[in-house]
C-alpha cells in the first residue's frame, strides 16, 4: 500500500508506459481550444482498469480524504488521461461522499484543471451528480454556479444536475440553471443546457414542451435543438419552426 503522493507518481509512471502512438487512437481531434491538454491516447477502458487496480490495491488503507488527496495531484497535470484518472479513483468511493467535497471539485472547475468537456463532465458525473443524488439540498447551487465566471462551472451546473433529473428531481432547479445559460453565448453551455432539458424532459415531457413554447425565443438554437433531439421529427420540426425569433 503506498501514500497517495507516492501512488499518484506511480500511476503517472504507468500511463506513461500505457502511451499509444497518436495515428492509432488520436484523442486530440475531440477537442478544440484545449490549450495545452496532452495525450497518451489511452483509451478510456484502460484508464478504467488501471483506476480498478489502485483502488483495489488500497480501498482497505485509503479513506475518501486519501482518495481525494491522490486526486488533487493528479488534477493538475496536463495529461487528460492522468486528470481521468484521479477521478475515476475518487469515483469508486462514492458511498463514502460527503458535502465537505462539493468545494474540492468546484475548485478543480473554477482552478482552470479541468479546461476541457471530458474533465467537466467527468467530474460533474462521476462525482457531483452522485453526490447531488445523496444529498438533495445540494442541488440548489447549481444555481449560483450557472453565473459563475468560469465557463467549466457554468457547464458543470448543468451536467451536475442530468443524474437527479433522470430520476424527476431538481427540475425546478434544473430549469432555473438553464433559463439563466440561456444568455451564455459558449457553444459548450448550449450544449449543456439543451442536454439537461433533454433529460429533465424525460421525466415529465409535457412541462419540457410549455417550457420551450414559452421561451424558445430566447433559447440559443443550439440548446433547443439538443432538448428536442428525440422527439419524432414532425414534432421537432414544428417546435423549431414555431420558436423561431419574430414569429410572436
Amino acid at each position: 500500500m503506498s501514500s497517495p503522493p507516492r501512488a499518484a507518481a506511480e500511476a503517472r509512471r504507468a500511463l506513461r508506459r500505457m502511451a499509444r502512438p497518436a495515428g492509432e487512437f488520436d484523442a486530440s481531434r475531440y477537442f478544440r481550444g484545449a490549450g495545452n491538454l496532452g495525450f497518451y491516447n489511452v483509451g478510456a477502458g484502460a484508464v478504467r482498469g488501471l483506476a480498478r487496480s489502485i483502488h483495489a490495491a488500497h480501498a482497505r488503507a485509503w479513506s475518501i480524504e486519501d482518495a481525494a488527496a491522490f486526486a488533487d495531484t493528479l488534477i493538475v497535470d496536463r495529461f487528460l488521461e492522468v486528470k481521468s484518472l484521479g477521478i475515476e479513483v475518487v469515483a469508486r468511493y462514492r458511498r463514502e461522499f460527503t458535502p465537505k467535497l462539493l468545494p474540492v471539485w468546484k475548485r478543480w472547475l473554477a482552478d482552470g484543471h479541468a479546461a476541457n468537456w471530458a474533465t467537466t463532465d467527468a467530474i460533474s458525473g462521476y462525482l457531483i451528480g452522485p453526490l447531488i443524488t445523496r444529498y438533495a439540498n445540494l442541488a440548489g447551487r447549481m444555481r449560483a454556479w450557472s453565473r459563475h465566471r468560469s465557463m467549466w462551472v457554468r457547464r458543470a451546473s448543468a451536467v451536475s444536475l442530468i443524474r437527479s433529473v433522470r430520476a424527476g428531481r431538481s427540475l425546478d432547479v434544473a430549469y432555473d440553471v438553464a433559463r439563466t445559460l440561456h444568455g451564455d453565448r459558449q457553444d459548450l453551455i448550449q450544449k449543456a443546457a439543451g442536454w439537461l432539458l433533454r433529460e429533465a424532459g424525460r421525466a415529465n415531457p409535457s412541462r419540457l414542451e410549455r417550457y420551450l413554447r414559452q421561451n424558445g425565443p430566447v433559447i440559443p438554437r443550439t440548446t433547443l435543438r439538443y432538448a428536442i433531439e428525440r422527439w419524432p421529427p414532425a414534432q421537432r420540426y414544428e417546435m423549431l419552426a414555431s420558436t423561431k425569433e419574430g414569429k410572436r
